[in-house]
């Protein structure tokens, strides 16, 4: 293996987990950024939103519904808890303008476990970044009581 192929599957690394920590922290527009400028997020049986922006007002979206979906449960306020635990990173194909990798993960919030599947990508290099060019989400599984997944939506 070339050195420039370890440097690559370290900074795709890093980016994946610089997308999972500004999520569980509700930093959105960060985790917008391990996109590149017109990536795509496609959530399998869903949406496919194209460009930060539309990436940005989507996951804007689905934290605000959960939020409100766990407030209309209780009235005692309760501090939001996500963590998204990623696992077996495969890189299927790394090259100089591209690769494809494909992780699981899954998801823990106040419920417990909350929902898993798999992240499908493609990554470019931009700068000396690895940036998601296109994310293909399937959720395969999601607990009765999910804050985050709709269970009717598993496909």
């Amino acid at each position: 293996m070339e050195l420039s192929e370890l440097v690559a599957r370290e900074r795709i690394r890093d980016t994946l987990a610089h997308y999972n920590w500004s999520g569980d922290a509700g930093r959105l527009t960060e985790l917008a950024d391990a996109f590149t400028d017109d990536g795509i997020l496609e959530v399998r049986g869903g949406d496919r939103l194209e460009g930060r922006d539309a990436i940005l007002v989507f996951l804007g979206g689905t934290v605000s519904s959960a939020d409100a979906a766990r407030r209309a449960e209780t009235t005692a306020p309760r501090r939001r808890s996500v963590r998204h635990m990623l696992t077996n990173v495969r890189f299927l194909e790394v090259a100089a303008t591209h690769a494809r990798v494909e992780a699981y993960y899954a998801v823990v919030t106040e419920v417990g476990l909350d929902h898993y599947g798999r992240y499908r990508d493609r990554f470019v290099p931009v700068g000396d970044r690895w940036l998601i060019a296109h994310r293909l989400v399937g959720t395969d599984w999601a607990a009765e009581g999910s804050v985050m997944a709709d269970p009717q939506a598993l496909g």
